[in-house]
């Protein structure tokens, strides 16, 4: 398991519409991080999973962001909640990122991971949320219960820009980033061996 390289935690969008109301969340709290720089990790390069094309060699796209993950310290799933429970792109990239298990620990080991998301309906992603946990405990991820962040009715939560216009939100949000890099600065990862 790594010691951090940098202070940076990753945001992902678990995401790919243009218009995604989590990649608006994403970038919200980007923009509210003073403690730690943020920054956006994209899985859009990330191909379905496939055991043959992983025999071939890793794809670039994966390899990379496992790099970034592994030197991080923390790392934020904005996530949408899909038939209530996780996206099947976020969930493929997370996959993909466990290839092959024994970079697991190196990669995920103790990492400081938070998980917030937003969705036009009126659940907020509560169900979503929980349903990563189990797989954060499988791989040994430091999950942070500091604080929540339930969006529910995005459409009136962003404007055209999607910049957060909803002041509850807000200051839910600026809180929710705030605690969060507390932990994440605050938390040392073992050395690699």
């Amino acid at each position: 398991m790594p010691t951090p390289t940098n202070d940076i935690i990753l945001v992902i969008s678990g995401s790919l519409r243009r218009g995604s109301y989590n990649t608006m969340l994403a970038r919200a709290a980007i923009s509210l991080a003073s403690k730690c720089p943020m920054e956006l990790a994209s899985i859009r390069e990330i191909p379905l999973y496939d055991g043959d094309v992983e025999a071939q060699g890793m794809p670039p796209a994966v390899t990379a962001l496992k790099e970034r993950i592994a030197g991080a310290r923390g790392l934020v799933l904005v996530t949408p909640e899909y038939n209530n429970s996780v996206p099947g792109v976020l969930k493929n990239a997370v996959d993909w990122l466990t290839r092959p298990g024994s970079d697991i620990g190196r990669v995920f080991g103790e990492l400081p991971v938070g998980i917030i998301g937003a969705t036009p309906g009126p659940g907020g992603t509560r169900l979503g949320q929980t349903a990563w946990l189990p797989v954060l405990r499988q791989l040994g991820c430091q999950p942070f219960f500091g604080k929540i962040l339930h969006v529910a009715n995005a459409g009136a939560v962003f404007d055209a820009d999607g910049k957060v216009i909803d002041e509850k939100i807000a200051k839910l949000l600026g809180a929710y980033v705030d605690a969060f890099t507390t932990v994440a600065l605050a938390t040392s990862r073992p050395a690699s061996k």
